[in-house]
């Protein structure tokens, strides 16, 4: 017979994406703003190429 021990704290959940994969994704946000300047959606663009900033800074 097994027995099962309950913990009160849920598994600690593990990262998806490293600092590093922030960094490259920023690199390629970038890289699309500078050859998509003109495109109305490239405020969007912008907005995620800071908040991929702020992410590899925690």
């Amino acid at each position: 017979m097994s027995m099962t021990t309950m913990t009160a704290e849920p598994a600690r959940a593990r990262a998806v994406l490293s600092n590093e994969d922030f960094k490259l994704l920023q690199e390629a946000v970038l890289y699309y703003l500078k050859a998509h300047e003109d495109d109305p959606i490239s405020s969007k663009y912008s907005n995620l190429y800071h908040r991929l900033g702020s992410a590899t800074r925690r």
